[in-house]
């Protein structure tokens, strides 16, 4: 390795065993330039089920792990007035997505958070968005340039 190349990682987890820690301190170091595999297909089915109380400890844990705290649950829901009372709804995948973009940014901080790219089952559906994180601009303008060119071929 030379002193001063680029330094780039997957983070690929197998669904929710990622450790906020990891994504921090890459942050922090502000020399690495990362992928990381969101699972959203995970947390839909483990974790964000329309009722909180159904949901195994294990997985909430989980959460909290990969989110880095319990903050993910004032994003994953939104309140909404039925006839007689509030409930809560889970907000939209890509929503959810949007706020961990956000994180990235503002909490483990990444200057470069392009919009991820979702990496979809042979169905269709969303199973994972693809995040890349980084401080260097030619490398985030790299990454939406393939990201926009895949998400085209995928139409």
């Amino acid at each position: 390795m030379v002193l001063g190349s680029p330094l780039n990682a997957l983070l690929d987890p197998y669904g929710l065993t990622l450790d906020w820690k990891v994504i921090q301190e890459a942050g922090t170091m502000q020399s690495l330039d990362i992928f990381i595999n969101f699972p959203i297909y995970d947390i839909n089915i483990n974790v964000l089920h329309h009722d909180q109380k159904t949901v195994l400890p294990l997985h909430i844990e989980r959460m909290n792990a990969y989110w880095g705290d319990e903050s993910w649950r004032s994003v994953a829901y939104e309140k909404s007035h039925g006839l007689f009372e509030t409930m809560e709804e889970k907000v939209s995948n890509r929503r959810l997505a949007e706020a961990f973009r956000e994180r990235l940014k503002t909490v483990a901080g990444f200057t470069r958070v392009p919009e991820p790219l979702p990496m979809r089952n042979g169905k269709g559906s969303i199973v994972y968005y693809l995040f890349f994180a980084s401080h260097k601009g030619t490398a985030e303008n790299i990454v939406t340039y393939i990201f926009d060119k895949f998400a085209r071929q995928r139409i």
